[in-house]
């Protein structure tokens, strides 16, 4: 069986009776949620993660009629909270904010073990936003613009560091494959905490930090730090002078999408009912310009199959850069 084939058949497990979804009674409907909801975010505060859900937590309560309660669960690029959510009653009243890690099985090919099975254990509910990353650098790295800190690099090679959330997070992943395509030699620093991260790279300790833009919009206008490309498809009004990455290598976008999911065995009219709530708050556009005013892009309507296809189609593009670089994380 070929790996599309095997894709099919895990989507055609993952989303059996996805179409009956989003047709549930109106009785049913309406007797969901009835208690507090509880959404699991895989990092801690301040990061693109917690910023973006917590947005979507506020949309989500107005249009539920019950509170919606973050719960950041940091730790394992997202795999506590993963661990979190499969140890929850499979209800509808405990949710988990999905990222490429846990949800497009980056974290599988990464970890030796873990507590969960990410192909069997979740049911996706919908994306609600996705985010462009920028490549901030401190200004002690004598380069004015993207193409001279590109040779910067180069005539400098191994002498150049950058951050990230971790070995394997879509900020590693963005810089290791924007220097395999220019053939550059940079180092690599993890961190467990963002907030250790920004510290390092204000105070000159560390390089360089690929960020997601809602995160990136709380430093970039500092004097210790310049903007250097973004990783969308085209220049942001909001970013002035700011290149993409695309523009020194052609085609080269990268964005980390944000979404819902919910455990396996999920009652199909609580997954209806969040979707149907996510969607009614992806139309409002004061919700629009939440997700905006911080950097990030609010999805399309979508379903819960719409979604599922976001994360394979991560899973078949970030799995072999990290099987090409053998890639363990701890």
């Amino acid at each position: 069986m070929t790996n599309r084939q095997r894709l099919g058949v895990t989507r055609r497990a993952a989303l059996g009776g996805t179409a009956l979804l989003l047709a549930a009674p109106t009785v049913a409907r309406a007797a969901f949620p009835d208690r507090a909801i509880r959404l699991i975010v895989p990092y801690g505060g301040g990061g693109q993660t917690d910023i973006v859900s917590r947005v979507t937590a506020e949309a989500l309560q107005q249009r539920l009629g019950q509170i919606v309660l973050v719960d950041n669960r940091p730790g394992g690029a997202g795999n506590t909270a993963a661990d979190a959510l499969v140890r929850s009653p499979a209800d509808g009243y405990t949710l988990m904010v999905a990222t490429m890690g846990t949800n497009s099985g980056l974290n599988a090919l990464l970890y030796r073990s873990l507590p969960y099975d990410w192909e069997k254990d979740f049911v996706p509910v919908g994306q609600f936003c996705s985010t462009a990353h920028a490549v901030v650098v401190h200004r002690s790295i004598p380069a004015e613009d993207f193409p001279a800190l590109v040779g910067w690099i180069r005539a400098n090679p191994g002498k150049f560091n950058f951050a990230s959330a971790g070995v394997g997070a879509s900020t590693h992943l963005l810089m290791e494959d924007i220097g395999a395509h220019l053939g550059l030699d940079m180092v690599h620093v993890p961190y467990r905490q963002s907030t250790q991260a920004m510290t390092d790279l204000l105070s000159g300790r560390i390089h360089a930090r690929c960020m997601g833009l809602p995160e990136a919009e709380t430093v970039r206008t500092l004097p210790s730090v310049r903007a250097m490309a973004i990783t969308s498809a085209e220049r942001r009004d909001a970013w002035p002078g700011v290149p993409t990455v695309g523009e020194t290598v052609p085609g080269f976008t990268g964005l980390a999408y944000f979404g819902l999911t919910a455990r396996t065995g999920t009652p199909p009219e609580a997954i209806a009912r969040i979707s149907a709530a996510l969607n009614e708050a992806l139309a409002d556009p004061r919700v629009k310009a939440g997700y905006e005013r911080v950097g990030a892009d609010p999805a399309p309507r979508n379903t819960p199959e719409d979604f599922f296809r976001v994360t394979r189609d991560d899973a078949e593009r970030w799995g072999p850069l990290i099987r090409r670089l053998n890639l363990v994380a701890d």
